[in-house]
Protein backbone atom coordinates (compact mmCIF):
# COMPACT_ATOMS: atom_id res chain seq x y z
CA UNK A 1 0.00 0.00 0.00
CA UNK A 2 1.19 3.53 -0.73
CA UNK A 3 2.49 5.10 2.47
CA UNK A 4 0.38 7.38 4.63
CA UNK A 5 0.99 11.05 3.88
CA UNK A 6 -0.60 13.29 6.56
CA UNK A 7 -1.98 16.60 5.29
CA UNK A 8 -2.27 20.04 6.76
CA UNK A 9 -4.98 21.35 4.48
CA UNK A 10 -4.55 24.90 3.17
CA UNK A 11 -7.32 27.27 4.16
CA UNK A 12 -10.29 27.16 1.83
CA UNK A 13 -9.30 23.79 0.29
CA UNK A 14 -11.83 21.08 1.17
CA UNK A 15 -10.46 17.60 0.63
CA UNK A 16 -12.87 14.68 0.90
CA UNK A 17 -12.31 11.04 1.79
CA UNK A 18 -12.49 8.77 -1.25
CA UNK A 19 -14.87 6.37 0.50
CA UNK A 20 -17.11 8.38 2.81
CA UNK A 21 -16.75 12.02 1.67
CA UNK A 22 -15.78 13.13 5.20
CA UNK A 23 -13.01 15.74 5.54
CA UNK A 24 -9.72 14.10 4.51
CA UNK A 25 -6.39 14.30 6.33
CA UNK A 26 -4.36 11.62 4.53
CA UNK A 27 -2.98 11.63 0.99
CA UNK A 28 -1.95 8.60 -1.08
CA UNK A 29 1.80 8.93 -1.67
CA UNK A 30 1.51 6.97 -4.91
CA UNK A 31 -0.83 9.18 -6.95
CA UNK A 32 -1.05 12.25 -4.68
CA UNK A 33 -4.57 12.90 -6.00
CA UNK A 34 -6.55 10.62 -3.63
CA UNK A 35 -7.42 11.45 -0.02
CA UNK A 36 -8.80 9.65 3.04
CA UNK A 37 -10.21 10.51 6.45
CA UNK A 38 -8.29 7.71 8.18
CA UNK A 39 -5.84 4.86 7.59
CA UNK A 40 -8.62 2.24 7.70
CA UNK A 41 -10.37 3.77 4.68
CA UNK A 42 -7.06 4.07 2.83
CA UNK A 43 -6.33 0.37 3.49
CA UNK A 44 -9.86 -0.67 2.44
CA UNK A 45 -9.58 1.25 -0.85
CA UNK A 46 -6.10 -0.14 -1.55
CA UNK A 47 -7.20 -3.75 -0.94
CA UNK A 48 -10.30 -3.35 -3.10
CA UNK A 49 -9.18 -1.36 -6.15
CA UNK A 50 -6.76 1.53 -5.55
CA UNK A 51 -3.63 -0.58 -6.09
CA UNK A 52 -4.86 -1.29 -9.64
CA UNK A 53 -5.86 2.28 -10.54
CA UNK A 54 -3.47 4.42 -8.46
CA UNK A 55 -1.42 5.71 -11.40
CA UNK A 56 -4.44 5.83 -13.73
CA UNK A 57 -6.05 8.46 -11.50
CA UNK A 58 -3.24 10.99 -11.96
CA UNK A 59 -4.12 12.24 -15.48
CA UNK A 60 -7.84 12.18 -14.64
CA UNK A 61 -7.55 14.28 -11.47
CA UNK A 62 -4.70 16.59 -12.43
CA UNK A 63 -5.89 20.00 -13.73
CA UNK A 64 -5.64 20.25 -17.51
CA UNK A 65 -3.14 22.92 -18.61
CA UNK A 66 -4.46 25.84 -20.65
CA UNK A 67 -4.39 25.08 -24.36
CA UNK A 68 -4.46 27.77 -27.03
CA UNK A 69 -6.30 26.12 -29.89
CA UNK A 70 -9.85 24.72 -29.91
CA UNK A 71 -8.57 21.56 -31.59
CA UNK A 72 -6.08 20.93 -28.76
CA UNK A 73 -8.74 21.54 -26.13
CA UNK A 74 -11.16 19.20 -27.92
CA UNK A 75 -8.50 16.49 -28.19
CA UNK A 76 -7.61 16.89 -24.50
CA UNK A 77 -11.26 16.61 -23.44
CA UNK A 78 -11.74 13.48 -25.59
CA UNK A 79 -8.66 11.87 -24.02
CA UNK A 80 -9.97 12.68 -20.55
CA UNK A 81 -13.38 11.17 -21.41
CA UNK A 82 -11.79 7.96 -22.71
CA UNK A 83 -9.65 7.64 -19.57
CA UNK A 84 -12.73 8.00 -17.37
CA UNK A 85 -14.62 5.39 -19.42
CA UNK A 86 -11.65 3.02 -19.07
CA UNK A 87 -11.73 3.52 -15.29
CA UNK A 88 -15.48 2.82 -15.24
CA UNK A 89 -14.94 -0.44 -17.13
CA UNK A 90 -11.99 -1.50 -14.97
CA UNK A 91 -13.60 -0.69 -11.59
CA UNK A 92 -16.95 -2.24 -12.55
CA UNK A 93 -15.31 -5.44 -13.74
CA UNK A 94 -13.23 -5.71 -10.56
CA UNK A 95 -16.24 -5.00 -8.33
CA UNK A 96 -18.25 -7.73 -10.12
CA UNK A 97 -15.38 -10.20 -9.74
CA UNK A 98 -15.07 -9.45 -6.01
CA UNK A 99 -18.84 -9.90 -5.71
CA UNK A 100 -18.74 -13.39 -7.24
CA UNK A 101 -15.86 -14.24 -4.90
CA UNK A 102 -18.06 -13.30 -1.92
CA UNK A 103 -15.75 -10.44 -0.84
CA UNK A 104 -18.63 -8.08 -0.15
CA UNK A 105 -16.64 -5.59 1.96
CA UNK A 106 -14.04 -5.22 -0.80
CA UNK A 107 -16.74 -4.69 -3.44
CA UNK A 108 -17.87 -1.35 -1.98
CA UNK A 109 -14.76 0.81 -2.70
CA UNK A 110 -14.37 -0.50 -6.26
CA UNK A 111 -18.07 0.01 -7.01
CA UNK A 112 -18.03 3.45 -5.37
CA UNK A 113 -15.25 4.51 -7.77
CA UNK A 114 -17.27 3.16 -10.68
CA UNK A 115 -20.40 5.01 -9.60
CA UNK A 116 -18.53 8.28 -9.12
CA UNK A 117 -16.97 8.16 -12.60
CA UNK A 118 -20.26 6.98 -14.16
CA UNK A 119 -22.14 9.95 -12.70
CA UNK A 120 -19.39 12.26 -13.93
CA UNK A 121 -19.46 10.85 -17.48
CA UNK A 122 -23.14 10.00 -18.01
CA UNK A 123 -25.11 12.05 -15.47
CA UNK A 124 -27.31 11.01 -12.54
CA UNK A 125 -30.35 9.92 -14.59
CA UNK A 126 -28.50 7.66 -17.03
CA UNK A 127 -29.24 3.95 -17.42
CA UNK A 128 -25.44 3.50 -17.55
CA UNK A 129 -25.49 3.79 -13.74
CA UNK A 130 -27.80 0.80 -13.25
CA UNK A 131 -25.15 -1.98 -13.43
CA UNK A 132 -23.11 -0.42 -10.63
CA UNK A 133 -26.26 0.27 -8.54
CA UNK A 134 -26.96 -3.46 -8.81
CA UNK A 135 -23.44 -4.42 -7.76
CA UNK A 136 -23.62 -2.10 -4.74
CA UNK A 137 -27.06 -3.48 -3.86
CA UNK A 138 -25.92 -7.11 -4.01
CA UNK A 139 -22.81 -6.37 -1.93
CA UNK A 140 -24.95 -4.67 0.73
CA UNK A 141 -27.37 -7.61 0.72
CA UNK A 142 -24.39 -9.88 1.33
CA UNK A 143 -23.33 -7.66 4.24
CA UNK A 144 -26.86 -7.62 5.68
CA UNK A 145 -27.26 -3.87 5.01
CA UNK A 146 -30.73 -4.26 3.53
CA UNK A 147 -31.84 -0.62 3.86
CA UNK A 148 -28.82 0.55 1.88
CA UNK A 149 -29.38 -2.22 -0.69
CA UNK A 150 -33.02 -1.18 -1.05
CA UNK A 151 -31.96 2.42 -1.71
CA UNK A 152 -29.61 1.38 -4.55
CA UNK A 153 -32.26 -0.90 -6.03
CA UNK A 154 -34.81 1.91 -5.87
CA UNK A 155 -32.48 4.11 -7.93
CA UNK A 156 -31.95 1.26 -10.40
CA UNK A 157 -35.67 0.43 -10.64
CA UNK A 158 -36.81 3.99 -11.38
CA UNK A 159 -34.01 4.53 -13.88
CA UNK A 160 -35.01 1.36 -15.77
CA UNK A 161 -38.68 2.33 -15.59
CA UNK A 162 -37.95 5.72 -17.19
CA UNK A 163 -35.71 4.26 -19.91
CA UNK A 164 -37.85 3.16 -22.87
CA UNK A 165 -35.06 1.27 -24.66
CA UNK A 166 -33.62 -0.52 -21.61
CA UNK A 167 -32.25 -3.95 -22.58
CA UNK A 168 -33.81 -7.20 -21.35
CA UNK A 169 -30.37 -8.21 -20.13
CA UNK A 170 -30.35 -5.27 -17.69
CA UNK A 171 -33.96 -5.98 -16.65
CA UNK A 172 -32.90 -9.55 -15.90
CA UNK A 173 -30.12 -8.35 -13.59
CA UNK A 174 -32.45 -5.88 -11.86
CA UNK A 175 -35.04 -8.57 -11.10
CA UNK A 176 -32.32 -10.94 -9.89
CA UNK A 177 -31.16 -8.37 -7.35
CA UNK A 178 -34.72 -7.63 -6.26
CA UNK A 179 -35.17 -11.38 -5.83
CA UNK A 180 -32.06 -11.54 -3.64
CA UNK A 181 -33.26 -8.59 -1.55
CA UNK A 182 -36.68 -10.12 -0.85
CA UNK A 183 -35.06 -13.48 -0.14
CA UNK A 184 -32.81 -11.81 2.46
CA UNK A 185 -35.93 -10.23 3.99
CA UNK A 186 -37.62 -13.65 4.15
CA UNK A 187 -40.32 -12.64 1.65
CA UNK A 188 -39.97 -15.76 -0.47
CA UNK A 189 -43.05 -15.43 -2.69
CA UNK A 190 -42.05 -11.92 -3.77
CA UNK A 191 -38.49 -13.15 -4.25
CA UNK A 192 -39.59 -16.01 -6.51
CA UNK A 193 -41.72 -13.61 -8.56
CA UNK A 194 -38.71 -11.41 -9.30
CA UNK A 195 -36.43 -14.38 -9.97
CA UNK A 196 -39.01 -15.75 -12.43
CA UNK A 197 -38.86 -12.39 -14.20
CA UNK A 198 -35.07 -12.64 -14.16
CA UNK A 199 -35.22 -16.03 -15.91
CA UNK A 200 -37.82 -14.74 -18.40
CA UNK A 201 -35.79 -11.68 -19.45
CA UNK A 202 -32.51 -13.62 -19.54
CA UNK A 203 -34.19 -16.30 -21.69
CA UNK A 204 -35.35 -13.73 -24.24
CA UNK A 205 -31.71 -12.69 -24.71
CA UNK A 206 -29.77 -15.96 -24.43
CA UNK A 207 -32.29 -18.80 -24.23
CA UNK A 208 -33.41 -20.84 -21.19
CA UNK A 209 -30.41 -23.19 -21.30
CA UNK A 210 -27.68 -20.55 -21.37
CA UNK A 211 -25.22 -19.80 -18.54
CA UNK A 212 -26.62 -16.23 -18.38
CA UNK A 213 -29.99 -17.70 -17.38
CA UNK A 214 -28.62 -20.26 -14.92
CA UNK A 215 -28.13 -17.74 -12.08
CA UNK A 216 -31.87 -17.13 -11.81
CA UNK A 217 -32.56 -20.86 -11.57
CA UNK A 218 -29.80 -21.21 -8.97
CA UNK A 219 -31.21 -18.51 -6.68
CA UNK A 220 -34.72 -19.94 -7.05
CA UNK A 221 -33.35 -23.33 -6.00
CA UNK A 222 -31.79 -21.74 -2.93
CA UNK A 223 -35.19 -20.38 -1.86
CA UNK A 224 -36.89 -23.76 -2.25
CA UNK A 225 -33.98 -25.31 -0.33
CA UNK A 226 -34.53 -22.82 2.53
CA UNK A 227 -38.25 -23.71 2.49
CA UNK A 228 -37.33 -27.42 2.72
CA UNK A 229 -38.98 -28.09 -0.67
CA UNK A 230 -36.15 -30.43 -1.56
CA UNK A 231 -37.62 -32.03 -4.71
CA UNK A 232 -38.05 -28.67 -6.44
CA UNK A 233 -34.67 -27.41 -5.21
CA UNK A 234 -32.94 -30.59 -6.39
CA UNK A 235 -34.54 -30.37 -9.82
CA UNK A 236 -33.39 -26.76 -10.24
CA UNK A 237 -29.86 -27.51 -8.99
CA UNK A 238 -29.69 -30.30 -11.57
CA UNK A 239 -30.86 -27.91 -14.30
CA UNK A 240 -28.15 -25.40 -13.36
CA UNK A 241 -25.48 -28.11 -13.26
CA UNK A 242 -26.59 -29.38 -16.70
CA UNK A 243 -26.36 -25.88 -18.19
CA UNK A 244 -22.84 -25.31 -16.92
CA UNK A 245 -21.72 -28.89 -17.67
CA UNK A 246 -22.85 -28.56 -21.29
CA UNK A 247 -21.16 -25.18 -21.72
CA UNK A 248 -17.88 -26.25 -20.08
CA UNK A 249 -17.82 -29.54 -22.02
CA UNK A 250 -17.99 -27.62 -25.29
CA UNK A 251 -15.14 -25.30 -24.26
CA UNK A 252 -12.98 -28.19 -23.04
CA UNK A 253 -13.59 -30.21 -26.20
CA UNK A 254 -12.57 -27.23 -28.33
CA UNK A 255 -9.41 -26.70 -26.29
CA UNK A 256 -8.42 -30.39 -26.42
CA UNK A 257 -9.15 -30.75 -30.15
CA UNK A 258 -7.04 -27.71 -30.93
CA UNK A 259 -4.21 -29.06 -28.77
CA UNK A 260 -4.23 -32.25 -30.82
CA UNK A 261 -3.82 -30.18 -33.99
CA UNK A 262 -1.28 -27.62 -32.81
CA UNK A 263 0.59 -29.34 -29.98
CA UNK A 264 0.67 -28.55 -26.23
CA UNK A 265 -0.03 -24.84 -26.68
CA UNK A 266 -2.80 -23.20 -24.68
CA UNK A 267 -4.86 -21.00 -26.97
CA UNK A 268 -5.25 -17.32 -26.17
CA UNK A 269 -8.76 -16.01 -25.59
CA UNK A 270 -8.63 -14.28 -28.98
CA UNK A 271 -8.19 -17.63 -30.73
CA UNK A 272 -10.98 -19.55 -29.04
CA UNK A 273 -14.17 -18.97 -27.06
CA UNK A 274 -13.43 -19.00 -23.35
CA UNK A 275 -14.83 -17.92 -20.01
CA UNK A 276 -14.13 -14.37 -18.90
CA UNK A 277 -13.07 -13.66 -15.30
CA UNK A 278 -16.61 -12.92 -14.11
CA UNK A 279 -18.10 -16.02 -15.75
CA UNK A 280 -15.33 -18.08 -14.18
CA UNK A 281 -16.03 -16.61 -10.73
CA UNK A 282 -19.81 -17.09 -11.12
CA UNK A 283 -19.38 -20.70 -12.23
CA UNK A 284 -17.13 -21.43 -9.26
CA UNK A 285 -19.59 -19.82 -6.84
CA UNK A 286 -22.59 -21.72 -8.22
CA UNK A 287 -21.01 -25.15 -8.77
CA UNK A 288 -19.17 -25.13 -5.43
CA UNK A 289 -22.41 -24.31 -3.61
CA UNK A 290 -24.27 -27.11 -5.41
CA UNK A 291 -21.46 -29.57 -4.66
CA UNK A 292 -21.53 -28.63 -0.94
CA UNK A 293 -25.30 -29.17 -0.83
CA UNK A 294 -25.01 -32.54 -2.64
CA UNK A 295 -22.22 -33.54 -0.26
CA UNK A 296 -24.27 -32.74 2.86
CA UNK A 297 -27.49 -34.61 2.05
CA UNK A 298 -27.85 -37.92 3.93
CA UNK A 299 -28.46 -39.96 0.77
CA UNK A 300 -25.86 -39.03 -1.84
CA UNK A 301 -26.65 -39.62 -5.51
CA UNK A 302 -23.44 -40.63 -7.36
CA UNK A 303 -24.72 -39.63 -10.82
CA UNK A 304 -25.53 -36.07 -9.73
CA UNK A 305 -22.34 -35.83 -7.67
CA UNK A 306 -20.30 -36.99 -10.67
CA UNK A 307 -21.78 -34.38 -13.00
CA UNK A 308 -21.06 -31.56 -10.52
CA UNK A 309 -17.52 -32.82 -9.93
CA UNK A 310 -16.96 -33.16 -13.68
CA UNK A 311 -18.10 -29.54 -14.19
CA UNK A 312 -15.78 -28.28 -11.43
CA UNK A 313 -12.84 -30.25 -12.82
CA UNK A 314 -13.46 -28.79 -16.28
CA UNK A 315 -13.75 -25.30 -14.80
CA UNK A 316 -10.34 -25.53 -13.10
CA UNK A 317 -8.86 -27.04 -16.28
CA UNK A 318 -10.13 -24.10 -18.35
CA UNK A 319 -8.88 -21.59 -15.76
CA UNK A 320 -5.44 -23.27 -16.04
CA UNK A 321 -5.32 -24.16 -12.34
CA UNK A 322 -4.12 -27.68 -13.13
CA UNK A 323 -3.29 -28.57 -9.52
CA UNK A 324 -6.89 -27.85 -8.48
CA UNK A 325 -8.15 -29.62 -11.59
CA UNK A 326 -6.11 -32.67 -10.60
CA UNK A 327 -7.51 -32.61 -7.03
CA UNK A 328 -11.11 -32.43 -8.24
CA UNK A 329 -10.35 -34.98 -10.95
CA UNK A 330 -9.33 -37.52 -8.29
CA UNK A 331 -12.65 -36.99 -6.47
CA UNK A 332 -14.41 -37.38 -9.81
CA UNK A 333 -12.69 -40.70 -10.55
CA UNK A 334 -13.63 -42.01 -7.09
CA UNK A 335 -17.31 -41.21 -7.55
CA UNK A 336 -17.44 -42.60 -11.11
CA UNK A 337 -16.37 -45.99 -9.74
CA UNK A 338 -19.79 -46.12 -8.07
CA UNK A 339 -21.59 -45.65 -11.41
CA UNK A 340 -22.73 -48.42 -13.76
CA UNK A 341 -20.32 -49.07 -16.64
CA UNK A 342 -22.76 -47.55 -19.15
CA UNK A 343 -22.75 -44.23 -17.22
CA UNK A 344 -18.97 -43.88 -17.17
CA UNK A 345 -17.93 -41.29 -19.73
CA UNK A 346 -14.89 -41.41 -22.02
CA UNK A 347 -14.85 -37.61 -21.77
CA UNK A 348 -13.78 -37.91 -18.13
CA UNK A 349 -10.82 -40.15 -19.00
CA UNK A 350 -9.73 -37.78 -21.77
CA UNK A 351 -10.01 -34.79 -19.43
CA UNK A 352 -7.98 -36.46 -16.66
CA UNK A 353 -5.28 -37.45 -19.17
CA UNK A 354 -5.05 -33.87 -20.45
CA UNK A 355 -4.80 -32.49 -16.91
CA UNK A 356 -1.91 -34.91 -16.24
CA UNK A 357 -0.17 -33.81 -19.46
CA UNK A 358 -0.55 -30.13 -18.54
CA UNK A 359 0.87 -30.79 -15.06
CA UNK A 360 3.84 -32.66 -16.51
CA UNK A 361 4.51 -29.88 -19.02
CA UNK A 362 4.29 -27.29 -16.25
CA UNK A 363 6.66 -29.23 -13.98
CA UNK A 364 9.21 -29.83 -16.75
CA UNK A 365 9.23 -26.27 -18.04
Amino acid sequence: MANVNPLSNPKGVKLQCELCRSPAHIQCRGCKVTYYCNVEHQQADWTSIHEKICQLLIPVRTPVPFLNSAAERSHSMEQLLQRKKHLIELTTKEAQKLLYEGRHVDVIPAATHSLSFSVDVYGLASVELVPVYLILAEANIGLGHLTQAEEYLSHAYWTVLKTTDCSNSLKSKLHRNLGLLYSAKGEFEESLRHLSNDVYFASTVSGPSHINTSGGFFHMANIFFRQNKMDIADSLYSEVTDIWHTHLSRLVEGQIQESLRSGPVWLDDADQESLDDNQEAEALQILSAIYDIREQVPKKEPTKMAKTLHALTMLYFLSRDFNKASEWGKKLLQITEQLPKDDQSDDITILIDNIAKKLNTKQNS
